[in-house]
C-alpha cells in the first residue's frame, strides 16, 4: 500500500513526472537504436558475429555495455564505452598534468574545456575502433561481409556518429531527465540483456534440457545467490568510515558560530569500479601475448576469463590498483589543511601533520578489506562459471556491470527521493534516506 503511495506522490510532482517521462523516451530510442543494422549487413553476417560473440566471455562483457548492438552490428555497436575511455584518460590527466590540474580548479569554465577535450578524444577513439571492429566483422562473417576502402570509411563515420548521438542522448538525460545520463544508459543496457540471460538459464535448467542439471529447486538458489551479492555489493557501495569532526565556537557580534561536531565519511570503496576497468584494461596486455604464443601452457590460460591463472592476476590488479586510484584522489593533506583553515579538528588529534597522518592512517585501514571485498565481486562470475551457471548470467553475479548497477540505481532513486521530500512527501525508505554514491559519475 505505501508503495502505491508513493507511486502516486511521484506522479502527483509535475517536474519529477516530466523528467521521468523524458528519461523514458530517451531511452525508447537508445533501445530502437540498437536494433537498426549497419548498411550493407547481410543476416548471415549477424548470425555469424552473434554465435562468435557468444563463445567468447570477452565479446559478451563488451556486448553486455553495448547494449546487445555489438553483436547485432548495429549503428550503435560501439556504444558509449569510446566515450567512457575518453573520460578516464581525462581524469588521470588532471591527476598528472599540471595545465589539468588548472582547468579542474577554474570551476565552471574549467569543466566546459574538460568536456570539450573529452569529446575530440572520443572521436579519435572512435576513428580508431570503428575499423578494428570492422575487420573483425569480415573475419567472423566468412565471405558474407565485403570490406574495402570505401566501405570502411562510411562505416565508419556511421559507428562514430551512432556512438556520438548515444553521447548526445546521455547529456540530454542528465538536463532533463534523471541522473546522471551517461551513467543511466550503460545501466539501461545492462539491464537489456538480463531477461535474455534469466530466461536461457531457466531453460538450461530444465530437465527436458540435453544439458539441463538440477531444475527449478537449481534455478531457484542461483536466483537467491544472486540477490546475496547484489546485497553485498551495495554493502560495498555504501560502505563508510565516519570520522569526526569538531570545529571551535567564534563569536561574531552577538552570533556564535561553529561548536557544531561532524563527519567526514570516508568510503571503504572511494575507487569506485575504476580499479576493475584499469585491470580489465592491463589484463588485455597478457592476453595480446599469449596470442603470439602456440603453446597452451601459462600464457594461453590468460585467454580464457574463466581460467585460475587469469583470475588470480586480475585479483591483485584490482587490489593495486584501489590503492593507487585512492592515494591519488583522496588526499588526506589537504583535507587536513581543510580543516584547520576552518578552525576543525578531530577529537585528540592535533591540527596539521598529525591530521594528515591520521586521516591517511584510517584511509590505508578500511583501503585494504575494501580492495579485497571489490576483488573478490570482480572475480565472482568466475566462481559461477566454475558451478556450471552460464556464461550470459554469470556476468551479472560480480564485476563492473553489478557495481554500475547498484551505483546507478541508488543514484536514481536518491534524486527521485529528494523531489519527493522537497514537495514535503516521504521519501522511499519507512526509516531513513538512500545515500547515493558520492564518488560521481559510476564509471
Amino acid at each position: 500500500m505505501r508503495f502505491i503511495q508513493t507511486l502516486k506522490n511521484i506522479w502527483t510532482i509535475e517536474e519529477l513526472r516530466k523528467r521521468i517521462l523524458v528519461t523514458l523516451l530517451l531511452v525508447l530510442i537508445y533501445r530502437l537504436g540498437c536494433y537498426v543494422v549497419l548498411p550493407g549487413i547481410s543476416t548471415e553476417a549477424i548470425d555469424q558475429l552473434g554465435k562468435f560473440t557468444n563463445s567468447s566471455g570477452l565479446m559478451q562483457l563488451l556486448d553486455m555495455f553495448a547494449g546487445g548492438a555489438f553483436s547485432q552490428a548495429s549503428i550503435f555497436a560501439l556504444g558509449i564505452m569510446p566515450y567512457i575511455t575518453a573520460s578516464i584518460v581525462i581524469q588521470l590527466c588532471g591527476m598528472i598534468l599540471p595545465s589539468f590540474q588548472k582547468m579542474q580548479r577554474e570551476g565552471e569554465s574549467g569543466r566546459q574545456k574538460l568536456n570539450q577535450y573529452t569529446r575530440y578524444l572520443t572521436v579519435l577513439i572512435l576513428l580508431l575502433q570503428a575499423p578494428a571492429y570492422l575487420v573483425n566483422l569480415q573475419m567472423q562473417a566468412q565471405g558474407a561481409f565485403e570490406l574495402n576502402l570505401w566501405t570502411t570509411c562510411y562505416l565508419t563515420i556511421v559507428l562514430a556518429a551512432g556512438s556520438m548521438f548515444i553521447m548526445w542522448l546521455g547529456e540530454r538525460i542528465t538536463d532533463r531527465g534523471i541522473g546522471n545520463g551517461i551513467s543511466f544508459i550503460i545501466l539501461v543496457g545492462i539491464i537489456a540483456r538480463l531477461p535474455q540471460a534469466l530466461f536461457y538459464e531457466f531453460i538450461t535448467r530444465m530437465p527436458g534440457n540435453a544439458t539441463g542439471q538440477g531444475g527449478l529447486v537449481m534455478f531457484i538458489v542461483e536466483v537467491v545467490l544472486l540477490f546475496a551479492v547484489t546485497v553485498m555489493a551495495v554493502l560495498l557501495v555504501q560502505g563508510t568510515r565516519k570520522v569526526p569532526v569538531q570545529y571551535a565556537k567564534r563569536i561574531v557580534g552577538n552570533r556564535q558560530y561553529g561548536g557544531a561536531r561532524q563527519y567526514i565519511p570516508l568510503k571503504v570503496n572511494a575507487a569506485g569500479v575504476m580499479p576493475i576497468i584499469f585491470a580489465q584494461a592491463i589484463m588485455f596486455i597478457p592476453m595480446t601475448l599469449a596470442g603470439f604464443r602456440q603453446s597452451n601452457g601459462f600464457w594461453r590460460a590468460f585467454t580464457d576469463i574463466n581460467s585460475f591463472w587469469y583470475n588470480v592476476l586480475f585479483f591483485v590488479l584490482i587490489v593495486a590498483f584501489t590503492y593507487f586510484y585512492t592515494a591519488v584522489t583522496v588526499r588526506p593533506t589537504q583535507m587536513a589543511e581543510d580543516m584547520k583553515r576552518n578552525n576543525g579538528f578531530i577529537p585528540g588529534v592535533k591540527p596539521g601533520k598529525k591530521t594528515a597522518e591520521y586521516l591517511d592512517l584510517v584511509m590505508s585501514r578500511i583501503t585494504l578489506p575494501g580492495s579485497i571485498f571489490l576483488g573478490v565481486v570482480a572475480i565472482l562470475p568466475a566462481f559461477a562459471r566454475f558451478f556450471g551457471i552460464s556464461q550470459n548470467f554469470a556476468q551479472f553475479f560480480g564485476g563492473t556491470s553489478l557495481l554500475i548497477m547498484v551505483g546507478v540505481v541508488l543514484d536514481t532513486l536518491q534524486q527521485v527521493e529528494s523531489h519527493l521530500m522537497m514537495h514535503h512527501y516521504d521519501g522511499l525508505m519507512k526509516e531513513g534516506k538512500i545515500k547515493g554514491r558520492t564518488t560521481g559519475q559510476a564509471y
